[in-house]
């Protein structure tokens, strides 16, 4: 939100500078996350004065150009080209000097130099209105007051504003604070707290008056729930033209286009009050009526956009006896606005109901300055004042009479929300005693009404503005917000209860297994969980898709942790960070016949090299066994034991391995397909792992750990070459050596595999070695051969091994 100074000094007369200003502001709440200048005339017309025309004569070289001297108050006259058809001697001119930087309209910098045209020599540039940013008209050069002295600059002559504006980072429940006005209540507040007493100057409306009754529109609002009340009045025989300087550049400082007069005034008073007005053309307005009314579904309106929208059933509109006209509170149509062959209008205010305001606004896809503060909550006390000073205005700068009585259909007026706040309730949330004196004077700053007062409390009335104060503890945020986080004490000794919660609760998994990845090289990453519709295995049944996505890319719940995933990898590779190891605790979502279903996951992701090149060693591209040994170094971590694993096969993985314990599912992972990394434009191999966390939660070994000193006696390793069919699997050699020895087999490692010539076909050698110890006594060669006899018979029998 952007709030001017200019503007805001208009209600508050303040000689602070905006740094310090914007300091107080954001001690009170209302982050300044910047500071702009605004110049009405971009440079502010440095460099450009007033410049008398002494000659003017045919360009020798030019029929189009002239050639001139103009006296800009130096010792020698300038000789300037000028080509502009209207330049005579004797006028007084603007002349930008050398050195001088304008502007285009698309905002582009240029500057006056010292040169030759068509062989003669100029010494500056008489510009047009267009050319300093005082106007669009470029049919020729500005004629300025004979009276003016050359010299002067034009910085004096015309009335340039100059302004700063701030940039607010206004958080949604500060609905009270989304105008000029409300700023400054607030900066008045956190004033009168350093004792500085500055009175708040609001807007008179005590000469409104009707001039006559000669146009009537009646008013039908035909549910008060939706439109608690509703506020109108006719002004006739005005001119819709260009609003003056000074509301151009109220609207033009905080980012607004001027558009007419009338439209000018709505929003002014929009952005100076927070309460959103809307202008009918009257003569627009069929049976002199205005019925604020839903409609049914389907209808068709088209909107100031020119886009055509189908109604929503609950959609509040504001209609004649023949025609809807707007969507309430956030959108005009394209046939009932003002335009220049208005001469009456129909002013609206109102309060509509938030929450019927945000949905419509959400469904039809619109976000506009009304609807953002009528979805909010605006002040219902307003409306009636809001209407008037817009009245007034329109009435004093585009003329016309008030020709109606002020409708004003209010039927049931809301209870002022009462609230008692105790004293201790504030020092216990605050942790420090705020005197009660002080804490009575920031409520009656804060327009909080003190109705009585007793011994352990204040019994308080709310203002209708601050609709997000309505409990105890919001008074008491407001009271701190005023009072200054910065004049709490902090107190060197701090008390905290400790909880006691099991090793194996979700977040201290959570913790083992982050610390775990971190320690590996992987970052955690945190991404959104809503997808686009057509995105891999969303588009079909099962997924859960959101009634009011905020656009088409985020309109689905996601049912796979490798969606948003890859979109992450192919955001990083987009940006030349190609070397990545990722991880994500995240959820998915699942639509099982009528209900809705949360899975929580962790999600891994591995792309390009295992490390950064390094001058010490090669860096080596990661691969599928490289993922294996991390999956499996997880699980060893939290104890899982008995873990069976198979191929696995589907859309998404290339090639991939499945896990399970006791029949559960723990985990997919392997090598991304191409046809998945096509749809996310990744070129280069992705490595994938899936961990179901609800099964992981459940199957973590929950044993002591058992401690065992350091053996005393050797290890013994003894390798086979084994020649095996090539179907066969290390995992199958593996598991027929720890059933064969169970008590000395201490290690079993695969450290070579050849396939190839001098081999029979069909046919893999697997390099194994096998660690044996005794933890009491030396192992003998005896024994070791005896072990290692019985382990080849084994694999004899059950894989038809032969040692090479």
């Amino acid at each position: 939100m952007k709030i001017s100074y200019n503007w805001l000094k208009q209600f508050l007369q303040i000689d602070w500078d905006s740094q310090k200003t914007g300091e107080l502001l954001t001690d009170l709440g209302l982050e300044v996350e910047g500071i702009s200048s605004f110049e009405s005339a971009k440079g502010g017309l440095k460099g450009v004065v007033v410049g008398h025309v002494l000659t003017c004569v045919q360009h020798p070289n030019a029929d189009r150009l002239k050639l001139t001297t103009v006296d800009v108050g130096q010792e020698t006259p300038l000789q300037i080209v000028c080509g502009a058809p209207n330049v005579a001697a004797g006028q007084k001119v603007p002349v930008a000097t050398i050195g001088t930087t304008l502007y285009t309209k698309e905002g582009e910098a240029w500057q006056i130099k010292k040169g030759k045209i068509r062989g003669e020599e100029s010494q500056g540039m008489i510009c047009a209105e267009d050319e300093l940013g005082l106007g669009e008209s470029h049919d020729g050069i500005m004629i300025l007051n004979s009276a003016l002295e050359p010299g002067t600059p034009c910085s004096k002559v015309f009335d340039i504003e100059n302004d700063e504006v701030f940039e607010i980072g206004l958080t949604p429940n500060r609905a009270d604070a989304m105008s000029h006005f409300g700023v400054a209540r607030d900066l008045k507040a956190g004033l009168e707290q350093k004792e500085i007493q500055k009175e708040l100057v609001t807007p008179s409306t005590s000469n409104f008056s009707i001039d006559n009754r000669s146009l009537k529109i009646d008013v039908e609002v035909k549910d008060s729930m939706l439109a608690p009340r509703y506020c109108g009045v006719t002004i006739s025989n005005l001119i819709v033209q260009d609003s003056p300087d000074w509301l151009k550049n109220r609207l033009k400082a905080i980012g607004l286009s001027p558009i007419n007069n009338v439209v000018d005034v709505t929003n002014y008073v929009l952005h100076e009050l927070g309460q959103p007005l809307h202008a009918f053309d009257a003569s627009k307005i069929k049976g002199n009526k205005i019925e604020v009314k839903t409609l049914p579904a389907g209808t068709k309106f088209k909107t100031l956009d020119e886009v055509e929208r189908e109604l929503h059933e609950d959609d509040l509109m504001i209609c004649d006896t023949e025609k809807p006209m707007c969507i309430a509170g956030v959108f005009g149509g394209i046939h009932s606005g003002v335009t220049e062959h208005t001469s009456a209008i129909f002013l609206e205010s109102a309060y509509f109901d938030p929450v019927s305001i945000r949905k419509t606004a959400k469904r039809h896809g619109l976000n506009t300055d009304a609807s953002f503060r009528f979805e909010r909550g605006i002040d219902i006390n307003m409306t009636e004042y809001a209407l008037k000073r817009a009245a007034l205005l329109i009435r004093e700068i585009a003329g016309g009479y008030i020709t109606s009585e002020v409708i004003d259909l209010y039927p049931k007026k809301p209870q002022e929300r009462q609230v008692f706040l105790t004293f201790d309730k504030i020092n216990s949330l605050i942790g420090q005693e705020i005197p009660r004196d002080t804490i009575k004077s920031i409520l009656s700053s804060l327009e909080i009404r003190i109705n009585n007062v007793t011994e352990s409390g204040l019994g308080l009335t709310i203002p209708t503005y601050r609709v997000d104060v309505t409990r105890e503890v919001d008074v008491i945020e407001e009271i701190l917000r005023v009072y200054g986080y910065n004049n709490i004490d902090y107190k060197e000794k701090l008390n905290a209860s400790i909880a006691r919660t099991s090793r194996f609760e979700n977040h201290r998994i959570q913790d083992v297994v982050g610390n775990t990845l971190a320690a590996q090289g992987f970052y955690e990453i945190m991404t959104n969980s809503l997808v686009a519709a057509d995105s891999e295995k969303v588009a079909g049944d099962g997924a859960v898709k959101m009634l009011n996505p905020l656009s088409s890319d985020l309109s689905v719940l996601r049912t796979s942790m490798l969606l948003s995933g890859l979109q992450t990898v192919s955001f990083n590779h987009n940006r030349q960070k190609t070397n990545l190891k990722l991880f994500e605790f995240g959820k998915t979502y699942h639509k099982v016949g009528a209900e809705n279903q949360e899975k929580r996951h962790l999600s891994l992701f591995i792309s390009g090299d295992r490390s950064e090149d390094s001058w010490a060693s090669e860096s080596k591209k990661t691969d599928f066994f490289f993922l294996k040994g991390i999956v499996e170094s997880l699980f060893d971590r939290l104890g899982l034991k008995g873990i069976d694993t198979k191929p696995h096969a589907d859309a998404v993985f290339a090639e991939g391995l499945s896990c399970s314990i006791n029949g559960k599912p723990l985990a997919e992972y392997g090598l991304v397909s191409k046809a998945m990394l096509k749809k996310f434009d990744i070129k280069q191999d992705v490595l994938f792992a899936d961990f179901h966390w609800d099964s992981i939660l459940s199957s973590v070994n929950t044993q002591n750990v058992i401690f065992q000193e350091i053996p005393k006696f050797p290890e013994v390793t003894r390798d086979f070459a084994l020649l095996l069919d090539e179907n066969a699997s290390f995992q199958k050699v593996y598991d027929i050596a720890w059933s064969t020895e169970k008590n000395l087999l201490k290690k079993v490692n695969l450290f070579d595999v050849y396939t190839g010539k001098n081999l029979p076909k069909g046919k893999k050698s697997y390099a194994v070695s096998f660690t044996l110890m005794d933890d009491k006594k030396t192992l003998t060669d005896k024994q070791i051969d005896k072990i290692m006899g019985k382990l080849l018979t084994q694999y004899q029998k059950e894989l038809g091994a032969e040692l090479r």
